[in-house]
């Protein structure tokens, strides 16, 4: 190795790209590792991914970002949770929050205090109501939460909804700061070590060779790297997620500036609303067998708040992922490595997951060109846990619903699904258990706001809920819901808060 820096080259811009960038220069010592990013601008991006998970938060505090600058650069707003209208029954609604329904007592998840007043048949709220979030967000409603546990409004979390394009060069500009080589240029050419098939070069179009310990693939769903030189096939989830087609669209601005993404369903799918500073993002996932991109154009363009800014755009995909996401000394991260669908907002997680997991398995700079396989099979079993847990999770949407006598709808609720999610179902349905992840997505609250929202009832509940007295139980959430109307009704508008905290001049807001 030259300089005895060890080369890390990352193949491919956007927000796979430069999270990566930004993420392994920050956490790497720039005396051991060289990082170069090779992009194209003559390559467009997907440049759709709008909304994001509360673990985001946590990639920019590692990077160090200042959050209202960095909501200004990319004019974002405040995501408190996501509305799902009409995935159980058409006029249903439910939010999926971001924090806990209620809380603990005695060693017993919240949900079981709650299921044991109704089975005594005692007068209960709505599970939605016995929680911060889906209050505060209903109306529309934003503080930033309290860091002192005891307080209600440390209950709930938040992440943002944001322009991905803005993201992306907002990263690159941080990276490049600290040191990372950006090189302008399309790769044409790949070389490989003739024994150990290892890469060891990529050529550009400018005849420019560029040497590399290990190679980073973010060249999105052509993955030129792992898919186009390793061979690495993908596995197709389409039987279990059908949705192959969005098209997307910005639209102006109307009404109230909500803290939360809408995902509505349609007869042949969904249409996701994300509200930005600047504009609103709109989309439609579909699948293609059931419905023609010139319909889901109609229904799109029918269905938005304001006037709408471009043409809708249209994207194909095949959901799935990956065999693999690390052979040899190949890495894909983002698209290259999987993509399920917008759902639940998880690609830029699955981004954020794929770079903090390489940088805890980053060969050492005196490892050689050849990376312990050790690494890469560790590597591989995170991510796949990552992709099948995130999975898992939306088939839940689909396959729990009560959409009667439409063909898109009847055939989710009656497809078989996996194994493991099969197994979820049969604990919530026995006894109200939902999973609780130490690693990976989502949080036991998050299962529980499907599963309730979407008409799971369980037929029992777990019986150390029975050592607490029906008064107190009845009294406990009581004072929880007085708490969270106190709290929410102390809160800035939505709107207000962005304006003061974070709110992007108007002569660069186009």
């Amino acid at each position: 190795m030259e300089d005895g820096l060890y080369r890390i080259i990352i193949v491919g811009g956007g927000t796979a790209g430069w999270m990566a960038a930004a993420g392994l220069r920050r956490q790497l010592e720039p005396g051991d590792y060289r990082i170069t990013l090779i992009e194209s601008d003559e390559i467009g991006t997907v440049g759709v991914g709008e909304a994001t998970l509360p673990h985001i938060k946590l990639f920019n505090d590692m990077l160090g970002l200042d959050e209202a600058e960095f909501m200004r650069e990319t004019q974002a707003t405040f995501k408190l949770g996501i509305e799902f209208c009409g995935w159980d029954r058409p006029g249903s609604r439910y939010i999926h929050p971001f924090g806990a329904f209620g809380e603990p007592w005695g060693g017993v998840e919240f949900q079981h205090h709650w299921l044991r007043l109704q089975a005594a048949g005692r007068p209960v709220a709505p599970l939605q109501a016995y929680s911060y979030a889906v209050a505060a967000a209903r109306a529309n409603a934003f503080e930033l939460p309290d860091e002192d546990p005891g307080s209600i409004r440390s209950t709930y979390s938040y992440a943002y909804h944001f322009d991905a394009g803005r993201f992306a060069d907002y990263l690159r500009r941080y990276a490049t700061a600290r040191g990372v080589d950006r090189i302008e240029g399309q790769v044409c050419a790949i070389d490989r070590d003739g024994e150990s098939g290892a890469l060891t070069a990529v050529t550009l179009k400018s005849g420019r060779r560029i040497e590399g310990d290990l190679f980073v693939d973010c060249t999105g769903f052509r993955s030129l790297l792992l898919g186009g030189q390793y061979g690495v096939g993908w596995d197709d989830w389409t039987k279990w997620l059908p949705c192959d087609r969005a098209l997307a669209v910005p639209c102006a601005h109307g009404g109230d500036l909500t803290p939360y993404t809408r995902a509505t369903a349609r007869p042949a799918g969904w249409q996701w609303r994300i509200p930005l500073q600047h504009r609103i993002g709109n989309g439609y996932i579909f699948s293609s067998a059931m419905l023609s991109p010139e319909e889901a154009h109609d229904v799109l363009l029918a269905n938005l708040d304001g006037a709408p800014l471009t043409s809708p755009k249209l994207l194909r995909f095949t959901p799935g992922c990956r065999e693999v996401a690390w052979r040899g000394n190949c890495v894909a991260v983002g698209l290259a490595s999987g993509f399920l669908e917008p759902l639940e907002s998880t690609s830029i997680y699955l981004i954020q997951a794929a770079v903090i997991d390489l940088v805890n398995l980053i060969p050492t700079p005196n490892s050689g060109r050849r990376p312990d396989p050790r690494l890469a099979d560790e590597f591989n079993r995170l991510n796949a846990m990552q992709y099948e847990r995130v999975r898992d999770f939306l088939i839940l949407h689909y396959v729990a619903n009560r959409r009667e006598g439409e063909p898109f709808w009847d055939h989710l609720r009656a497809m078989p699904i996996p194994d493991s999610l099969a197994h979820k179902l049969a604990l919530f349905r026995a006894r109200g258990a939902v999973p609780n992840y130490q690693y990976g997505l989502f949080a036991r609250d998050s299962w529980l706001s499907v599963l309730v929202g979407q008409g799971i009832t369980p037929a029992t509940y777990d019986r150390l809920a029975e050592g607490f007295n029906l008064e107190t139980i009845a009294a406990q959430l009581d004072d929880f819901r007085d708490r969270i109307d106190a709290g929410v009704a102390a809160m800035s508008p939505h709107g207000a808060f962005v304006d003061r905290y974070c709110a992007m001049p108007e002569a660069t807001s186009a």
